[in-house]
């Protein structure tokens, strides 16, 4: 019996599994090269602990820039520790949204500036859950053949469409 059942298997279960999948950029490469990138303007909170909740920390700033009236632009991140040699509890980020360099921002939001640089880039087409694996470990490799490593801080932006199913461009920036 089970031999005989094992395509209805395939395809109610399997397959699908593998389509999300490749919906959400499993199967995606990235795409690492050198470039110029800056300046940018955001609205950010700051943030301590696991990187794995600044969701929460960004939909509040998202929360606080529609209620002050302002469009949020990319969604960004500056990691400024490594979680491989600080502990989860311990790291530290600025998470919120990029806004435009003439928008007026009120607390709880702070304002941050980077200015044009030299990075390396590393960009994803990904879900915005499965992206930052993706890509770090694309750009770990990257280096480690170089003898070099990820230094921080980087700089992570999301250009998302806006439907629920989140699948946009994720793009590491690590300045050289």
């Amino acid at each position: 019996m089970l031999k005989k059942s094992w395509l209805p298997i395939l395809l109610a279960f399997v397959l699908p599994v593998i389509l999300v999948y490749a919906w959400w950029g499993g199967f995606n490469s990235v795409r690492i090269e050198q470039g110029e990138r800056g300046p940018y303007t955001y609205a950010y909170l700051a943030h301590t602990g696991s990187y794995a909740t600044l969701p929460d920390t960004q939909y509040q700033v998202l929360q606080a820039l529609r209620a002050q009236g302002i469009t949020p632009g990319e969604s960004i991140n500056v990691l400024f520790d490594d979680p491989r040699h600080v502990p989860p509890k311990q790291l530290r980020a600025n998470t919120g949204y990029t806004v435009q360099s003439g928008d007026t921002i009120r607390a709880p939001l702070q304002r941050g500036e980077i200015p044009r640089r030299a990075v390396l880039l590393a960009r994803v087409k990904a879900a915005e859950r499965f992206a930052p694996s993706k890509t770090y470990q694309a750009l770990y490799d990257y280096l480690k053949a170089q003898h070099r490593d990820i230094t921080m801080p980087t700089v992570e932006l999301y250009a998302t469409p806006t439907e629920i199913y989140r699948v946009g461009e994720f793009t590491v920036e690590m300045q050289q």
